[in-house]
């Protein structure tokens, strides 16, 4: 069997492949070596000292700062070559906090992130997930720009737009929303072949209606998390055409009663509605056949019309798409605690429903992977190409530890 430093550099030669010079692939190799090789901190500088003969800190800082390499070719390698290992059922999308102490990195904001909960001094990253239940890899990302950073807004903030110079942020690059960045990313992954069985997000991103609608305009199903506050009519509802006096512009097709909270709607069910589901194993132990506990929930599933602005075809008519209204009710909560819109298909189990609407748990375990082995949040330089160059190599350094791990695993264990 080859050693896993074969593996690393056969692995290399394919992702860098598209490198015209020998010391981009040399480097690129190197630094991806450099975020496996034990040690806490993954900037330039330890790693280097790590390296070895290949520790060139001059050399290696070049390479991810400013050599002018494009990380998009990097990418569209790793998504067909993950492609092939995870079978994916999903693309995920999510974003990350890269707390910062000053305020000199591109695109660094008072803003809010779920890494640490909080409104804070930070950069934000959207990032695109190619998963399965057994693995994942990150495909794409981009750097969120706020709007304090971009000369055409109306918030823009004198000092950050002087230092976009600085870190070399392409003029071009204006203030856009995470899930605009989200679709943008989801197009790019497609026109490398990829395709997307299934979208997956949380309520930051499904609660942009905007973003289920340019789903629905690309024909990609979706299983995204909402708020309780969103509105919706039972799938049973139909819109009625109001009488027409004969002056003026006719009424529009409306339906006679307002549209009710999903909570609403979900407690209108009852408790009886819900059902017990088990998705997948945890990582705790238990007396399932692997020895770990099974995550266990009751869960309500409805069929209703999402109110508001709908995508309809020509067949469609004046009502509004059906859609899955799913809610989980834990046995011992007096309510609905989550709950998720999606697109697949009317028939589809429950069961199957709520695996995949909770497959967004792989997104936490590539971060968490990323982010205390593999260095993420650890790129010390202070420009757009460094810090898109630096999360492509991570995420290729997090493949290769997918990889290597399928490789090993017992034959019962990997996807079918």
């Amino acid at each position: 069997m080859a050693s896993v430093r074969e593996d690393l550099e056969a692995f290399a030669a394919e992702l860098f492949d598209g490198f015209f010079r020998a010391d981009q692939r040399r480097w690129g190799q190197a630094y991806v070596r450099g975020l496996l090789l034990d040690g806490r901190r993954k900037s330039v500088e330890p790693m280097a000292a790590r390296l070895g003969e290949d520790g060139n800190r001059q050399a290696l800082a070049h390479f991810v700062t400013t050599s002018p390499w494009d990380p998009a070719h990097v990418r569209a390698r790793l998504a067909w070559r993950m492609h092939e290992v995870i079978r994916p059922e999903a693309l995920i999308v999510d974003d990350t906090g890269f707390l910062k102490d000053g305020d000199a990195s591109a695109c660094v904001s008072r803003q809010y992130t779920g890494t640490a909960g909080k409104v804070t001094n930070c950069q934000v990253g959207v990032s695109l997930h190619l998963s399965g239940e057994h693995a994942s890899a990150a495909l794409n990302w981009r750097l969120f720009l706020p709007p304090s950073w971009d000369p055409a807004s109306p918030e823009a903030d004198a000092a950050k737009v002087a230092r976009r110079s600085r870190c070399g942020i392409p003029a071009r690059a204006g203030h856009v929303e995470k899930w605009q960045l989200a679709l943008d990313m989801i197009d790019e992954t497609r026109s490398w072949g990829i395709g997307v069985p299934l979208v997956v997000a949380d309520a930051g991103y499904g609660d942009a209606a905007a973003f289920r609608h340019g789903l629905e305009e690309r024909a990609l199903p979706y299983a995204v998390g909402i708020s309780s506050r969103h509105t919706a009519h039972p799938a049973h509802a139909r819109p009625v055409q109001p009488a027409y006096a004969g002056t003026g512009r006719p009424p529009k097709t409306q339906y006679p009663d307002p549209a009710q909270s999903v909570k609403t709607l979900v407690m209108a069910a009852g408790r009886a509605a819900a059902r017990p589901v088990s998705w997948r194993e945890g990582s705790r132990p238990g007396k399932s056949r692997t020895g770990l506990k099974r995550m266990y929930s009751r869960f309500v599933a409805l069929r209703v019309r999402p109110a508001g602005r709908g995508v309809r075809t020509a067949t469609e008519g004046p009502e509004l798409p059906e859609r899955w209204l799913l809610a989980e009710w834990p046995a011992d909560e007096p309510e609905p605690v989550q709950f998720w819109l999606s697109s697949l298909p009317s028939g589809m189990p429950l069961a199957t429903l709520v695996r995949l609407a909770k497959l967004r748990w792989r997104i936490e375990h590539d971060y968490r992977e990323m982010k205390q082995a593999l260095g993420l949040a650890h790129f010390e330089g202070r420009t757009w190409n460094g810090w898109h160059h630096h999360v492509t190599l991570v995420a290729a350094a997090h493949a290769f530890c997918t990889l290597q791990r399928l490789a090993r695993a017992p034959k019962d264990t990997l996807p079918a």
